[in-house]
């Protein structure tokens, strides 16, 4: 990839032009973190405390008992927001949708194991463990594939 930067008086603006002969993955990655650059915080409460949570410590985020929870190692805390709108603070963080109900962390997968319905059950590397149901299995391998997971342990 070429990356043209062109820093002159005559721009009032910045502006960004992509050139390509498609449109791909990359450059959705690309438009994601241009768009993202001033990403939100994510808070949590834990007992009686609101915490600052740093989205590289979350394995997944699940929905429970029409709550929100973040599990950090063996523990859950929870969060004040709706799923969809934690997931868009977390997409930058390579997070997706693992189910209906849970957003995962593909940097802290350790393994997979292949369930008797299809899904996935998801180890990951603080212990915990969820499942992929079948409809988002086939994403996750291709962003993996990809390149998706970044954290070599």
């Amino acid at each position: 990839m070429k990356v043209n930067i062109d820093i002159d008086d005559k721009h009032m603006e910045p502006s960004i032009t992509i050139q390509a002969n498609e449109w791909s993955e990359e450059l959705e990655e690309i438009v994601s973190l241009i768009k993202n650059s001033r990403r939100k915080r994510l808070f949590g409460i834990e007992s009686d405390q609101t915490v600052l949570l740093d989205p590289n410590d979350i394995d997944f985020v699940y929905a429970e008992n029409r709550k929100i929870f973040a599990a950090i190692n063996r523990r859950s805390v929870e969060i004040k927001m709706k799923l969809y709108e934690v997931e868009e603070i977390l997409a930058p963080y390579d997070f997706m949708r693992f189910s209906k109900s849970v957003i995962g962390n593909l940097n802290h997968i350790e393994r997979f194991e292949l369930s008797f319905n299809g899904n996935l059950c998801v180890y990951f590397h603080s212990g915990n463990k969820e499942y992929i149901t079948r409809k988002y299995v086939a994403p996750i391998k291709n962003r993996l594939a990809m390149g998706g997971q970044s954290d070599d342990r």
